[in-house]
């Protein structure tokens, strides 16, 4: 416990502090955020703010995860490790997409084919060490076993351990893919995907502990979880969650800085890290149904212009449609973020439910 405590105050500490040094830097070289004419006409306004903001978040979260192992003398778990590596690969991958964004003054960054290319590659390094690694226990990291609060009867190597491991790592695929892109599309607005993430990655760090104090490993019984390593997980989610917390000062309404593609691939990442080596693959719909649900009304949005011609909203991603109807920016991020946390709150009902009534 005392791990996760310093990790969450060293990354929030580290990220509302280096944030401001960060956006000076930013200034200094213009390198300053590209707005898109087809969006909302307020946005206008923000052409220039300091974006790749997301880099302070990835690089507090490491440092934390760093001081907090060197001060507890706690040696790093492959599972944090490759959750860390998760985050900071998508993170790479969102750093070149908005650098070329803001180098050439267009909203275009990487290709669609060369974006998806660079998620896939970390994606599938991430899912195939993630199935390596045994402990003295013999469990791994990750499972070919599909997961809600722990895993089911559903198991991915069903037909033979090479199948498994191809449909394992086109399953995780799904999952970062699914969960980056709703992060990155729900950073739309100052302050709602940071707000968000701070609480969903505060609900892996109660997980995390909660799956500690019940794991299989240490306290055996019919509802012990087989998680490899859920304290440095918890470890993981509180550096996250601090990070956030701390950029969260600069980039609420007004933003001085927003995450860019760096910050919501990462974010995504982390977050689908956390979910498959946690073994709550599905429950993370539910953790993150704020995102799950803009990601929705775009896919309704494009489904319904294609087939029928007509929009069912002014416009797509959820957020700006209410833009467009006249309400405030900061009215939606605050109303947002407390159907963010209402999300949050049913996931960890339903997590704890599932204790209490006892393993399926």
């Amino acid at each position: 416990m005392k791990a996760v405590l310093i990790a969450a105050v060293v990354s929030l500490v580290l990220a509302l502090f280096g944030t401001p040094t960060f956006i000076r830097f930013l200034v200094k070289k213009g390198y300053g955020q590209f707005i898109r004419d087809d969006g909302p006409t307020s946005h206008h306004t923000k052409r220039g703010t300091p974006t790749m903001g997301g880099a302070v978040i990835v690089l507090s979260s490491l440092a934390a995860y760093a001081v907090a192992h060197v001060v507890t003398g706690q040696l790093p778990s492959v599972s944090g490790v490759l959750v860390l590596f998760l985050m900071a690969g998508m993170g790479l991958v969102g750093f070149l997409d908005d650098y070329i964004k803001i180098s050439k003054q267009r909203s275009l960054g990487l290709r669609s084919g060369q974006k998806l290319a660079g998620q896939t590659l970390v994606a599938v390094l991430f899912a195939i060490a993630a199935l390596q690694f045994p402990n003295e226990s013999f469990r791994t990291p990750a499972s070919t076993a599909v997961s809600f609060v722990r895993d089911t009867p559903v198991n991915l190597a069903f037909s033979g351990t090479v199948v498994g491991v191809i449909l394992f790592v086109i399953w995780a695929n799904v999952i970062v893919a699914g969960t980056s892109n709703g992060v990155n599309l729900t950073d739309g607005l100052d302050g709602l995907a940071t707000g968000a993430s701070v609480m969903v990655f505060a609900s892996y760090v109660l997980i995390g502990i909660w799956q500690f104090n019940q794991n299989c490993q240490w306290n055996p019984g019919t509802k012990c979880y087989e998680v490899r390593d859920p304290h440095d997980l918890a470890i993981v989610a509180a550096c996250g969650m601090g990070a956030c917390f701390g950029f969260l000062w600069w980039n609420a309404s007004p933003a001085k800085i927003f995450m860019g593609d760096t910050g919501s691939l990462a974010l995504g990442g982390g977050l689908a890290g956390l979910a498959i080596l946690t073994r709550t693959e599905l429950l993370v719909v539910v953790l993150g149904g704020l995102f799950v649900t803009i990601t929705l009304s775009v896919i309704i949005q494009v489904a319904s212009f294609k087939t029928t011609g007509k929009r069912v909203f002014k416009m797509a991603p959820l957020q700006h449609h209410f833009e467009l109807l006249g309400w405030q920016e900061v009215t939606i991020v605050i109303r947002f973020w407390i159907v963010a946390g209402l999300f949050v709150a049913l996931g960890l009902g339903l997590f704890y439910a599932e204790w209490v009534v006892g393993a399926g």
